[in-house]
């Protein structure tokens, strides 16, 4: 059959039929000897037996990656940071304290009982009875607050219980914070009680994630399963990729990322483990579907399943490695970043790919060959057989864009162009305390109530330090800076010493919420006039200094990391394709995408009830999208260059497309389903970015990489391969020579 391009190109030869196996000659070299060692018929048996050795060796460190994972303030921000320098002299005053907000409150006046369960509960949190989980209240520093003055005096009290982390740190919040509820006690009729502040808020978002840390893994292999059933019709071939990723990849990911945490100062926080668990078993899914796919066509060809896999790891093995390579190189350019959390995130989601990679090139062949022919029951692959991908439908969406791929391109372009538009519905507002949680917790209902009776930011002080002798200075400078509740600057009741290593330390109350933009506001104005006091080095620190200080270096390093991911995606798809033209078509379609998602999210936010995105959730996303959605345009290009080598470029991109297609499309649903367990999670940060990737990856496999890449190939015709010699061959479409010329496509 001939097409002809909507530009007046040259008309395009496709097959009408479905070639019979074997009528295409080989092409390439042979296998090579890591392909033949790992697909070989005793070799297999070797691979196989030293992955059970890594397995049962490292078992023991992945399941002690909890041990070593941290989220306290230190490991957010940059070095470099006011707030970051802050809490290193803080630290000889006293640790990074989380305090618990203690409320109670009666509209109509505490009674003589009311005010003997506080006194009660001050009593046994001063006292630290044997309860473990309240050795890490600071007794000595725990200070009672009443409203006495105005229209509602004699009717809240709070009580501040300063929270000292330990070594137990952040996990150890939600049993603390439970403790600490039941010193309480039970409220009498018409009291409210509350538990709130930093470590309320802490405690109640950790044990979020300890909740999710309990199903993630089995909500995300389930999903997989379900995936993989419809994508095999097989009742048993997805237990091979399942075992693989669950038993193998994410073991010995989990057991190298413990070790680099535990000896190579690596930082892991809850975050970047959640993820790692989901990516792991996306990218090691795709990966699966890649080689498995490839294997199936090889069994076609070939009456020897090692012989089979020999070839299809031959022409697999680049395509995956260069996958995994771009994807690994995106997340390392992470390290660019200033943000600690998003800098540590780079090593660790960067082993998880790389031990992926390496588990379907050796592990995963050497499981298929043992195993057989038998694993794709009931549709086993026969010798012989035709290549059913070139009569499918892949292969007729092929055709049909090859009919008017110019005009395909345009709309599909402009379509996402306009879905771009929606990115300024975007909230760009930081996330409030109260706005990560999907459903109010009794922490923000406290922080709600207590913002009533009480100053917008109590228990979140601003923490000033400074060199010893100008600390009256300091402080005289802190009362007149507007935001600054005057009577609050001071030296904090508990404090062991006022002078440690020749530095003072003071706090003040702001009259603004700390996560609020007010709050950061004051920060501002409070450094400023503090580094005004000649001879003091102040620097001001505190929650509300850290927000400020995180949100800037987000950023910052929004600004510099996109950049350089797109530079490291270009090069490494300039050596893997061998041109230019095509890796800056490829790179400009991703950042389109990029831009489409976010502006449908965008309205699924608003949607939903929720208002701003974390502080990380734009870079991060970015880097998932554009390196996953790199991905799949490597496994489309690959074949297609392989293809239009044999054929041209223009019947080449459809035969690409066709060959390709079911298997993208269906590594594509694992992925989006994978990371959409996130979007499930009862933290709108997570649930956030599993929305974005998750329709992001949607988009790229569905509507870009069938489509949009497709029909610019076609369009462009050799010039895509620009300046390889592939671009100067001569083309058999153009030349015609040897092709039936059946009627055009209608």
């Amino acid at each position: 059959m001939t097409t002809r391009t909507a530009g007046g190109g040259p008309a395009i030869d496709l097959p009408t039929t479905p070639p019979a196996a074997g009528d295409l000659p080989a092409t390439g070299s042979a296998p090579g000897a890591l392909a033949r060692l790992v697909s070989g018929r005793r070799t297999s048996w070797l691979v196989l037996a030293l992955w059970i050795a890594l397995i049962a060796g490292v078992g023991g460190f992945a399941a002690r990656l909890g041990d070593v994972q941290k989220n306290d303030s230190s490991t957010l921000l940059p070095a470099a940071a006011d707030s970051a320098r802050a809490l290193k002299i803080q630290a000889d005053f006293h640790p990074d304290w989380y305090p618990a907000v203690l409320l109670y409150v009666r509209p109509s006046g505490l009674t003589a009982g009311d005010r003997a369960a506080v006194d009660h509960a001050v009593s046994v949190l001063r006292q630290r009875p044997a309860a473990k989980d309240l050795d890490l209240v600071v007794a000595s520093a725990v200070r009672v607050q009443e409203v006495t003055t105005g229209p509602d005096a004699g009717k809240a009290v709070q009580v501040v219980v300063p929270v000292d982390p330990g070594t137990g740190g952040w996990s150890r919040f939600p049993q603390t914070l439970a403790a600490i509820r039941n010193a309480m006690g039970p409220a009498s009729p018409g009291l409210s009680t509350y538990v709130t502040g930093p470590l309320g808020v802490s405690g109640d978002q950790a044990d979020a994630f300890s909740r999710i840390d309990a199903s993630l893994t089995g909500l995300t292999a389930l999903v997989v399963i379900v995936v993989l059933l419809v994508a095999y019709r097989s009742p048993v071939l997805w237990l091979l990729p399942l075992a693989t990723v669950g038993g193998g990849v994410l073991v010995v990911t989990e057991a190298v990322v413990y070790l680099l945490a535990a000896h190579a100062g690596l930082t892991v926080n809850s975050r970047a483990a959640f993820i790692l668990v989901v990516l792991v078993f996306g990218v090691g899914t795709d990966y699966a579907l890649l080689l498995i796919a490839r294997y199936r066509e090889e069994l076609r060809r070939h009456r020897d399943r090692h012989e089979a896999m020999a070839h299809a790891l031959h022409r697999v093995g680049p395509a995956l490695l260069a996958s995994a390579a771009t994807v690994a190189v995106s997340m390392l350019v992470l390290l660019a970043a200033d943000l600690r959390s998003t800098r540590s995130m780079g090593p660790v989601l960067a082993v998880g790919v790389l031990v992926a990679a390496a588990a379907m090139l050796t592990l995963m062949p050497a499981l298929l060959v043992i195993v057989g022919r038998w694993i794709f029951w009931p549709s086993r692959p026969v010798f012989g057989s035709p290549e059913p991908t070139r009569r499918g439908v892949w292969f007729r969406t092929g055709r049909r864009i090859a009919s008017r791929p110019r005009a395909v391109w345009i709309v599909t372009a402009l379509c996402l162009a306009a879905c771009v538009a929606g990115v300024g519905g975007l909230d760009p507002h930081e996330q409030s305390a109260a706005e990560q949680f999907v459903h109010e917790p009794d922490s923000i209902r406290g922080a709600k109530v207590q913002a009533r009776y009480f100053p917008a930011a109590s228990g979140e002080p601003l923490v000033v330090v400074g060199d010893a002798p100008r600390a009256a200075a300091v402080a005289d400078a802190l009362r007149r800076v507007p935001g600054v509740d005057p009577a609050s600057v001071g030296v904090p009741q508990g404090l062991p010493a006022p002078v440690v290593n020749g530095h003072f330390y003071l706090e003040a109350a702001t009259t603004a919420a700390a996560d609020s933009p007010a709050g950061q506001a004051t920060v501002d104005r409070a450094r400023a006039a503090v580094r005004a006091v000649p001879g003091a080095g102040a620097l001001v620190g505190g929650n509300a200094a850290l927000y400020l200080d995180i949100g800037r270096a987000s950023d910052r390093d929004t600004r510099v990391v996109i950049p350089l991911i797109l530079l490291a995606v270009l090069l490494i798809l300039a050596l893997l394709l061998r041109a230019v033209v095509a890796p800056v078509v490829l790179v400009l379609t991703v950042v389109l995408s990029f831009g489409a998602t976010l502006g449908l999210s965008a309205l699924a936010f608003r949607a939903l009830g929720w208002h701003g995105v974390d502080e990380g959730m734009p870079l991060l996303v970015f880097v998932f999208l554009v390196a996953l959605g790199i991905d799949y345009n490597i496994f489309l290009m690959t074949r297609v260059r392989e293809e239009s080598a044999r054929r041209g470029t223009r019947a080449g991109a459809v035969a690409g497309l066709s060959a390709t297609g079911g298997v993208i499309t269906w590594a594509g649903l694992v992925l989006a389903a994978t990371f959409g367990v996130l979007a499930t999670l009862p933290v709108v940060p997570f649930a956030e970015i599993g929305i974005v990737v998750s329709l992001g990856v949607l988009i790229d496999t569905l509507i870009v990489r069938s489509v949009l890449v497709t029909a610019l190939t076609l369009d462009l015709g050799r010039v895509i391969w620009w300046p390889s010699a592939l671009s100067r061959a001569p083309q058999p479409e153009a030349a015609g020579a040897g092709h039936r010329t059946p009627a055009p496509v209608r």
